[in-house]
């Protein structure tokens, strides 16, 4: 008798100690420094535009709490709704890779997005380090085609000619950054998000390549499942 109690004793200190938490659960707080009204959703992307998943009313603070149930890491949003016109809402929206674990964004409310630390998230880190450098080139297509239009303003056709070439190879530079970086990171969900969202048009020579070099874990996940998806279209496409 007193072995089938201790028995049920230890089965019930077990389920205790695996109530605390779910591992597939993701939790995202926060606060918006200075946002005393409005709402602040937490959205997802379905395949075809974006939901809102739940939201937290900010009356004179703008801390918030969400939770939600995920089955491998992907991108989520956190969007200001401050009753502005669709069309003046820029910066009021953030992305970010949600994983299931805890993850702390704190921000300001104006340029929301552009002042957001993000802490908590192993593939938000690498994705943030892959944006960082993939902006490099974007200011530099940018610069490159300012300096190109002013030439061609001005009557200098020539300049203007060898300008596109450079701007060609630095597009080219951006894309093959893209692909190398999803090749060398395959153990991250990052890599074949990557792909579906900056290099999409790439010859399905590469993008079999990106594929082949992902870990199991991540075929197996959201965006793994989606590069296979998309693949197979491009190949029935060429066929």
């Amino acid at each position: 008798m007193k072995k089938i109690i201790f028995l049920i004793s230890v089965l019930l200190a077990i389920g205790c100690s695996n109530s605390g938490g779910n591992e597939k659960t993701m939790i995202v707080q926060g606060n918006v420094e200075g946002l005393k009204k409005g709402t602040i959703f937490l959205q997802q992307f379905d395949g075809e535009k974006l939901v809102n998943i739940d939201s937290v009313e900010a009356k004179g603070s703008g801390e918030f709490t969400f939770k939600k149930e995920i089955l491998s890491p992907e991108i989520f949003y956190i969007f200001l709704d401050l009753g502005k016109k669709q069309d003046q809402t820029f910066g009021d929206r953030l992305a970010f890779f949600g994983e299931p674990t805890t993850i702390t964004i704190n921000s300001k409310h104006e340029l929301f997005d552009i002042h957001a630390k993000i802490e908590g998230s192993e593939s938000q880190k690498l994705w943030e380090e892959y944006s960082k450098n993939i902006r490099k080139f974007n200011i530099r297509n940018l610069e490159l085609l300012e300096i190109q239009l002013k030439s061609i303003k001005e009557g200098y056709q020539p300049k203007a000619d060898s300008l596109a070439k450079i701007i060609e190879k630095n597009q080219l530079r951006r894309h093959l950054y893209a692909l190398n970086f999803a090749i060398t990171h395959g153990d991250s969900h990052v890599a074949p998000y990557i792909v579906l969202t900056d290099v999409p048009d790439t010859n399905v020579k590469y993008l079999d390549s990106v594929y082949n070099s992902l870990t199991p874990e991540i075929t197996a996940a959201k965006y793994g499942k989606e590069l296979k998806e998309y693949i197979n279209k491009v190949k029935e496409k060429n066929q």
